[in-house]
């Protein structure tokens, strides 16, 4: 069975500790890759600041600066937090998160004592979260203070930040902050705050200013499970209408785009459609964000939506019946 990118990370650096040295071919092998993906992986490491480095010619391959050490005493704390930095933020995935968390565990028992607390919060610092909150989300750019801002979590020190909230209004506040998100294309700060948790999107933070005041944590906190209570909360929060309907099975690949997540689909009727449940923020919104699909989807309830997509209708039907008259008679 395949495993994910991070995954291998962990388990080349492993091999390079068993191991003298390694060629691209050994690694695909052991590790049920390509060469190509192989190579890529060794490549990444010594990217991210690990000491390999590679020999030429035929009998090449890579090798840990100063030999295999099974204390990773070749690894300076700003290596050490480099490789925990492209490993850690597969701790998001249900599937990998057992394997990934036990090898996480034992390259931190082989590290230096002084590297393990930063390299743990490394491995912590970050998760991904792939759904997006809705269809429409785009790529975004490269946040500016993403660095700055993983290092404060690191470190585990507070930070003054200026902020554009929602409503445009700017302000500035002082944040514990805990941990950071990457949701679909966005991210996320997750930080405490005299007002409890708050969350803060990184595109929206206009300046930071790390202090050295050390972060207020509570007790056995886990960014993954603090996420999962605020994207559960949002939604509660953002849906105000539940819509029933029964789709066409040749409808269902264009719904399922257009609402993405808000989508729950049940077992198929005996006339072939398949009832489906969607959950929107406004009645007139998800009645035009579905008004395409008609011919797929036949909506039974709420009858506020079936009059909101009536009156839809109805003014597609006067708009451009008048206007195609008005081009036949000119």
């Amino acid at each position: 069975m395949k495993i994910m990118k991070s995954d291998r990370l962990v388990a080349i650096l492993l091999m390079l500790q068993r191991r003298e040295q390694v060629t691209a071919a050994e690694v695909a092998k052991e590790l049920e890759v390509s060469e190509r993906t192989a190579r890529r992986d060794l490549d990444a490491l010594g990217m991210a600041g690990v000491p390999i480095y590679s020999i030429q010619g035929r009998s090449g391959g890579w090798r840990l600066l100063g030999g295999g050490r099974t204390d990773l005493s070749g690894l300076t704390a700003s290596e050490a937090r480099a490789l925990f930095l492209v490993a850690g933020p597969a701790t998001a995935s249900a599937a990998a998160e057992p394997e990934l968390k036990a090898a996480l565990r034992k390259l931190v028992r082989a590290l230096p004592e002084t590297f393990r607390t930063q390299a743990e919060a490394a491995a912590s610092s970050m998760i991904v979260d792939s759904q997006p909150w809705g269809a429409s989300d785009r790529v975004n750019p490269r946040p500016q203070f993403l660095d700055v801002l993983q290092d404060a979590v690191i470190r585990g020190v507070q930070a003054q930040l200026s902020y554009v909230d929602s409503a445009g209004k700017e302000s500035e506040r002082i944040v514990h902050p805990l941990g950071l998100v990457a949701k679909g294309s966005r991210l996320y700060l997750v930080t405490h705050t005299e007002m409890g948790r708050r969350t803060f999107r990184l595109d929206r933070i206009t300046a930071v200013t790390p202090s050295d005041a050390p972060v207020h944590r509570t007790k056995g906190f886990d960014l993954a499970e603090s996420w999962r209570d605020i994207t559960d909360e949002a939604e509660r929060d953002s849906t105000v209408v539940e819509v029933r309907a029964n789709c066409a099975p040749e409808g269902l690949s264009f719904l399922q785009t257009a609402v993405g997540d808000n989508l729950e689909i049940r077992t198929a009727s005996g006339d072939g459609r398949i009832p489906v449940v969607i959950h929107a923020p406004s009645e007139y919104g998800i009645a035009g964000h579905l008004a395409g699909l008609v011919e797929w989807l036949d909506i039974t309830s709420p009858q506020s939506v079936c009059d909101h997509l009536a009156m839809i209708g109805a003014a597609l039907t006067n708009r451009y019946t008048k206007r195609a008259s008005t081009d036949t008679t000119s």
